[in-house]
C-alpha cells in the first residue's frame, strides 16, 4: 500500500500572526481528518506570534524553504550494504538473493566508501592476468579459506605469496618439472607431495579431498613459513572459487556519482541524463548511505502537496510553489496570480482575518475547538483586525472572536492589551528587524513596491530612531531592487499611522498621505495595509505615471 503523502500548509513570507496561526489551526483540523498535514512558516516569527505560541503551548511551525520535492521525500531502494572485507563471492551471493545489480561499500560507521557492480565482479578472472595475480596476492588468507568453505589449518605471519597459482593434480614425482616458489599450490591428499611442495618454496598450500594434515607436513610448513588451507571443495570448484576470494575493497569504485538526500528530484533527474548507471547511492551531509536511486524512482516521484493560507500570489509564497501540487487556498486578500493545472478548493472571503475563516471551517465541520487553540485563533483575529479597529473588520470577525473568547475563557480587552503590549514594544528590536519583519511585495503599475507595517505603542517612539531608520531603509531598497519602499508605523492606541519612504518614487508617499503638520504627519484612522495603505499608494503611483 502506498504511504500517505505529507501535505504542507503554509502562510506567506515575512509571516504575521494570522499567517502562522492559520497554518497551525488548519493543519490540526486536517490531522483530525486523518491527513498527514504539517504547518509551515516562510520566515522568522515575530515577537507577538512567539508570545502567543508560548502562551497557549504550541510549537513554532517548521521552516519551509522550497516547494520542490527532495530525494528525502521520494521512494528509493533501502540502503543494503557490504563492508570493505566482504569477499567477491559473498557479494555475488547477496546480489543474487536480493536481486541487486550493485552494492554500496561502507565503513564501520555506515559511511559510503565505494560501490561494486555485478558487471565489475563478473569480469574478475576474465581481465588482465597481472591484475588477477595482484588481487589474489593482496587477499587475506582467511578470506580464501572462507570462500572455499574450508579452514585455515596453519597461518604464518611471515608467509611469502606472489599471487600466482599452480594446480598440481599428481604425486610428488610430478612436482619436479614445476616452478612453484612463492606460489599458491593446490594439490590432493598426498603427504609426500605436500612436503615436496613446501620444500620447493610454495608460498601457500591448499589441500583438497582431506579433513586433516599430517603432523610431518605441519612441522615442515612451520619451518618454511608456508600456511596451509584445507578446502571444502574438490579440485575443480576450489580453482573456480579461488578468484572470488578477494575483498571488495580491492576492486570497488571509489570515484562515485552520488546524490545528496536533500537535493531536488528535478535536478537529480537532469544529472542522471549525463550518466548511464542503473542505480545511484544517496548520502547525507555526513556521507552516510541512505538508499539507492534509479531512473524509475525519478520518473515516478510526486511534487510536494501544498495548501496556501493567508495569501494567493507567487511573490508572497514559498519558493518554487509553481512546482508544487497545490491542493487548496484559504485567504482574505485580493485574488492575485496563483495558477493551477486543475481545479482546487479556493476559499476567499471578505473578512478581517484568515483565522476567522479557519474558525468557521471548524464550526462547519462540527469540530470542537480546544481551549488553547481557541486562544490562539482569538489572538490571530485580534492581531489582524487590530482589535476590530481595522476597516477590514466584519461583524463575522467580531462574532467569531467572542465565541473563541468564551471557549478560551478570556476577556477580549484584557487579552488584547497584553498581546499588543508585546507587539508594540520596539525597544529591544533592531531597526533592520523592525522594517523586515512584516513586509509584503506588490507590483503596482509595473513598479516593484514593498510595504512594511510596524505596530507601536505611540508614533513619537519613531522619532528617536529616524537617522538609523533612513539608513537601513536605503540599504534595504538597494538590496531588493525596489522602486519604492514604505514603512508604516501604526499605533492602535492612537488610531493611526505615520509613514517613511525610500526609493526613486518616495515623493509619491506624500501625495498619498499628505503632510499637514510637518514631515511624516500622523495619518488618523489609517490602520489597514490591505484596505487603506495599498489602495491609496496604488492610486498615487498610477496618477503619477499618467
Amino acid at each position: 500500500m502506498e504511504s500517505q503523502r505529507t501535505v504542507y500548509i503554509t502562510g506567506h513570507r515575512h509571516p504575521d500572526t494570522d499567517s502562522i496561526v492559520s497554518a497551525i489551526a488548519y493543519a490540526l483540523l486536517l490531522q483530525r481528518k486523518g491527513m498527514d498535514a504539517v504547518p509551515c512558516r516562510l520566515g522568522k516569527i515575530n515577537a507577538e506570534t512567539k508570545w502567543l505560541l508560548e502562551r497557549f503551548g504550541f510549537e513554532a511551525p517548521m521552516l519551509f524553504e522550497d516547494a520542490r520535492a527532495t530525494i528525502r521525500e521520494i521512494e528509493m531502494d533501502p540502503p543494503l550494504t557490504i563492508t570493505p572485507d566482504t569477499t567477491i563471492y559473498e557479494t555475488l551471493q547477496l546480489m543474487q538473493k536480493h536481486n541487486k545489480q550493485s552494492y554500496g561499500v561502507v565503513n564501520e560507521k555506515g559511511q559510503l566508501m565505494g560501490m561494486v557492480t555485478r558487471s565489475d565482479l563478473a569480469s574478475i578472472g576474465l581481465g588482465d592476468t597481472a591484475a588477477s595475480i595482484q588481487l589474489l596476492k593482496e587477499t587475506p588468507l582467511d578470506n580464501i579459506a572462507r570462500t572455499l568453505s574450508g579452514r585455515l589449518v596453519y597461518m604464518d605471519d611471515d608467509y611469502h605469496f606472489n599471487g600466482k597459482v599452480s594446480i598440481i593434480a599428481m604425486t610428488e614425482t610430478g612436482l619436479a618439472n614445476y616452478d612453484i616458489k612463492d606460489r599458491l599450490v593446490l594439490l590432493g591428499n598426498d603427504k609426500e607431495a605436500q612436503k615436496a611442495a613446501i620444500r620447493k618454496g610454495a608460498g601457500v598450500l591448499i589441500v583438497v579431498w582431506t579433513d586433516t594434515i599430517h603432523e610431518e607436513v605441519l612441522e615442515l610448513a612451520r619451518a618454511h613459513h608456508c600456511p596451509i588451507i584445507i578446502s571444502g571443495h574438490g579440485t575443480m570448484n576450489t580453482s573456480r572459487y579461488l578468484y572470488f576470494a578477494p575483498p571488495v575493497r580491492l576492486i570497488m569504485i571509489r570515484s562515485l556519482v552520488s546524490f545528496n538526500i536533500d537535493e531536488f528530484a528535478e535536478d537529480v533527474g537532469k544529472k542522471m541524463l549525463k550518466s548511464r548507471y542503473r542505480s545511484y547511492p544517496v548520502i547525507d551531509n555526513n556521507n552516510y548511505l541512505k538508499g539507492y536511486l534509479s531512473r524509475y524512482h525519478i520518473l515516478d516521484y510526486h511534487n510536494k502537496q501544498v495548501i496556501l493560507v493567508d495569501h494567493n500570489e507567487y511573490a508572497q509564497s514559498v519558493k518554487s510553489v509553481e512546482s508544487a501540487d497545490l491542493l487548496e487556498i484559504i485567504d482574505h486578500h485580493r485574488i492575485c496570480d496563483i495558477a493551477t493545472s486543475r481545479p482546487i478548493n479556493f476559499r476567499n472571503e471578505i473578512i478581517g482575518s484568515t483565522a476567522s475563516i479557519i474558525t468557521s471551517i471548524y464550526m462547519e465541520n462540527q469540530m470542537e475547538i480546544p481551549k488553547n487553540l481557541a486562544g490562539l485563533l482569538l489572538g490571530a483575529i485580534l492581531s489582524d483586525t487590530l482589535k476590530f479597529r481595522s476597516p477590514t473588520t466584519t461583524g463575522k470577525d467580531i462574532g467569531l472572536a467572542r465565541t473563541l473568547a468564551t471557549i478560551a475563557e478570556l476577556d477580549i480587552d484584557t487579552f488584547a492589551m497584553e498581546m499588543f503590549k508585546v507587539s508594540s514594544n520596539i525597544s529591544h528590536k533592531s531597526v533592520h528587524d523592525l522594517i523586515s519583519q512584516d513586509v509584503k511585495t506588490f507590483q503596482i503599475d509595473n513598479k516593484k513596491v514593498m510595504i512594511a507595517q510596524v505596530i507601536i505603542a505611540a508614533v513619537d517612539e519613531v522619532r528617536s530612531i529616524e537617522a538609523d531608520l533612513r539608513s537601513e531603509m536605503e540599504q534595504f531598497t538597494l538590496q531588493q531592487g525596489l522602486d519604492l519602499f514604505v514603512v508604516a508605523f501604526t499605533s492602535i492606541v492612537e488610531n493611526g499611522s505615520i509613514f517613511y519612504a525610500s526609493g526613486r518614487l518616495q515623493e509619491i508617499v506624500t501625495e498619498a498621505f499628505p503632510n499637514e503638520n510637518g514631515e511624516h504627519s500622523f495619518q488618523e484612522d489609517i490602520l489597514s495595509r490591505k484596505n487603506q495603505i495599498v489602495p491609496l499608494l496604488s492610486r498615487a503611483i498610477i496618477n503619477a505615471s499618467i
